[in-house]
């Protein structure tokens, strides 16, 4: 895999765009074939560039996005700010079209000027995850990995790499 690089957000954005007919058959091709090797496919490719990438220099997920809260989140980031939860809940969340809580903010409340999160050891799932691309099952994700291409330059460089292994 070629070096990764942090990319600007909104060239990320415009790299997948001028990628997206390619990007979309491939996933596409992923979903419909469920290759039996594809969680090994993303997982090998997911540590050889986390090796390479520190995302304490990018953080556009926490900048661009919000994760799902669930109650667990709920309960631990509230009582990480010594708050109750539906103090929590009424300061920083809302309820998204999904049904699912979410951060009324991006970039994410906890996020500080030079990337941290203040509440990183309580932070919800869905960031301890992200970008998902080590987890089982991914062929359940991968309509989430292609919409992640545009946030986070770990998962475009996975998909690239992907995309020219197939050939």
């Amino acid at each position: 895999m070629d070096p990764i690089q942090y990319i600007r957000p909104e060239k990320l954005k415009e790299l997948t765009a001028n990628r997206k007919q390619e990007f979309t058959a491939f996933f596409k091709k992923l979903k419909a074939k469920k290759p039996k090797n594809l969680d090994d496919m993303f997982h090998e490719l997911h540590h050889e560039a986390f090796d390479q990438f520190d995302c304490l220099s990018c953080a556009n997920c926490c900048s661009s996005i919000s994760p799902v809260i669930t109650e667990k989140d709920i309960e631990k980031l509230a009582k990480r700010l010594k708050m109750k939860p539906v103090e929590f809940v009424a300061q920083y969340l809302y309820i998204d079209e999904d049904k699912d809580y979410v951060f009324k903010q991006t970039p994410c409340p906890f996020l500080m000027a030079d990337n941290y999160c203040i509440v990183y050891e309580d932070r919800p799932k869905a960031c301890r995850e992200y970008p998902h691309t080590d987890r089982k099952r991914m062929y359940q994700i991968l309509n989430l990995t292609h919409k992640n291409c545009e946030v986070c330059p770990v998962v475009y460089c996975i998909t690239s790499e992907m995309v020219k292994n197939q050939k």
